[in-house]
């Protein structure tokens, strides 16, 4: 495409969804629409017309719509593709020889599931998010007895979601974050989290930003523990390995792959 019709995308790299990115293109080609002033037209050929005499053979850089196709979307919280991209690195190379004396820390501010505002603490997170969301996550970590890998696998499945601009409560798909923000708080679908098995998955393991800070911030202390975790005193037994292809036989791990053999 960039090519024969000096039409450019981005770089395959730079490029997350790619399927789905080219067929929405051609829906929008096929509705007879530019894809830059997004404009409608009576036929094929007068939008062809147009998309070159007007150099309209690029996609519109302020439609939000596109932002979760581009790699530079995922890499900073809370940060457009315009905002890093106008981050000067020329101001970190002048001051490269400072001393780190005169180096000040600031602190990391974590990003709300739902909308851009941050937060240095997360007390302060979790205030705002029931605050204005209705969304309580230290109530629903105890109600579900969440560990802190849980609560990882949950609040990346919510990025997700969020960021695909989908509802996780009834899984329909909006136009833009703003259109699902309004629709969740309106139907009260913040708190309507699906079934454990839904978002529990290893592929949640992964954040959906690099620098999620609220991963880091989330609390796994012994005091917030319920009263029946505290008092279990359950006794670790070492398998007796006298026997080893008898204990590889009844392994629990070679009945998982037994099962899904039979399953496949």
């Amino acid at each position: 495409m960039a090519r024969e019709h000096a039409f450019n995308i981005g770089l395959p790299d730079n490029i997350v969804n790619c399927n789905e990115f080219l067929c929405m293109l051609q829906k929008k080609l096929d509705n007879l629409q530019c894809l830059y002033c997004e404009k409608n037209f009576r036929d094929k050929n007068t939008l062809k017309d147009h998309m070159r005499k007007k150099q309209h053979r690029r996609i519109n850089p302020k439609n939000r719509e596109y932002d979760r196709f581009y790699v530079i979307n995922y890499l900073e919280l809370g940060k457009s593709w315009e905002e890093v991209q106008l981050e000067d690195d020329g101001e970190f190379l002048d001051h490269q020889e400072d001393k780190w004396s005169d180096w000040e820390e600031h602190p990391a501010s974590a990003v709300c599931l739902f909308c851009e505002n941050q937060a240095e603490t997360i007390e302060k997170l979790y205030v705002h998010m029931e605050d204005a969301h209705e969304f309580n996550l230290l109530k629903i970590k105890s109600e579900l007895g969440l560990n802190f890998y849980q609560q990882v696998k949950l609040v990346n499945f919510i990025r997700r979601q969020v960021h695909q601009c989908r509802c996780y409560g009834c899984h329909v798909k909006f136009k833009s974050k703003s259109d699902l923000r309004t629709h969740m708080e309106e139907a009260k679908h913040t708190s309507l989290l699906p079934e454990r098995k839904t978002w529990d998955q290893l592929e949640y393991y992964f954040p959906t930003y690099e620098n999620d800070t609220l991963l880091c911030i989330l609390s796994d202390s012994e005091s917030d523990l319920t009263a029946q975790e505290q008092n279990e005193n359950v006794p670790i037994i070492s398998e007796d390995t006298s026997k080893l292809h008898a204990l590889k036989q009844s392994s629990i791990l070679n009945q998982m792959l037994l099962h899904e053999c039979l399953k496949n």
